[in-house]
């Protein structure tokens, strides 16, 4: 059941995106591969951070994400945020972005992306823990297409999901 679930999660080939955030001073980004709108009216979107990733740490105490959608030409940055872990490096000062609302990192190359409020923050039982955004800013400036899951099969994650 396992392998047959996860060839076919393979197959769906999603949208990588990039989260970045902001808590008091500190900031933090990674890919993240699971996420989905949850909400047309309001609008709303879920983002799950991997509780093995820097990210995590940072991201239960925000209150701000930017969900950057990555254009094919900026692997570097889904290289840069799934393949190296801040607890060694810090990636924001590995790339350039500017400052959004509340000071989270929007990152300049990718132009599409929203900037959500935290409503809801949801700890299952599994590896990765759920944040719901209300959606306060959005750009479609590229409108894609976008870096997809078989784009990134070749980065070594900067941690397991298990770490």
């Amino acid at each position: 059941m396992r392998d047959a679930f996860d060839r076919l999660m393979r197959n769906i080939d999603s949208v990588m995106v990039i989260v970045t955030t902001i808590a008091g001073e500190e900031r933090s980004g990674c890919l993240v591969g699971f996420h989905s709108q949850s909400s047309i009216d309001p609008p709303r979107h879920v983002v799950w951070i991997s509780r093995a990733n820097h990210t995590f740490e940072v991201a239960e105490r925000a209150s701000t994400f930017a969900v950057h959608a990555i254009p094919p030409e900026r692997h570097d940055l889904a290289e840069l945020f799934g393949g190296t872990t801040g607890d060694e490096v810090d990636k924001l000062a590995q790339c350039s972005w500017i400052a959004g609302p509340d000071g989270v990192p929007l990152l300049d190359g990718c132009p599409d992306r929203f900037v959500g409020r935290r409503v809801d923050w949801i700890d299952g039982d599994g590896d990765h823990c759920g944040v719901v955004l209300d959606i306060v800013e959005a750009a479609a400036d590229g409108a894609g297409p976008y870096v997809h899951l078989q784009d990134v099969l070749d980065l070594d994650p900067g941690h397991e999901a298990d770490d």
